[in-house]
């Protein structure tokens, strides 16, 4: 439980070994915002540039559905990146309980 908001960072970290990435070579970074001190808490971890996250708005602004932030997040990722141009975009979130996932995407 003290860990539990802070699960996105092992997710992304994993992400960026299994890659070869750094979170500098997303041109976008979406993450689901349950609560908005653990979006500042994994950026800081993190260290995003925070021009590049949830250009759109994040779970606060445009919604949390249970059942569908993985989805929501990720549609909302993929349009930015067209609409944007951007090559490279991260998706995570926090699962509950501890558990995260990240994904990334890369337009061709």
């Amino acid at each position: 439980p003290q860990e539990l908001f802070f699960a996105p960072i092992a997710a992304v970290r994993r992400l960026l070994e299994k890659t070869g990435r750094t979170i500098h070579d997303f041109d976008l970074i979406e993450i689901n915002e349950a609560f908005a001190a653990q979006v500042l808490a994994d950026g800081q971890a993190l260290g995003w540039d925070w021009e590049r996250v949830n250009v759109h708005g994040g779970a606060i602004a445009l919604g949390h559905p249970i059942g569908a932030s993985g989805a929501r997040i990720l549609v909302t990722l993929l349009h930015a990146m067209q609409d944007r141009g951007a090559r490279l975009g991260l998706a995570t979130l926090c699962l509950g309980g501890g558990e995260a996932v990240a994904v990334a995407v890369e337009r061709v």
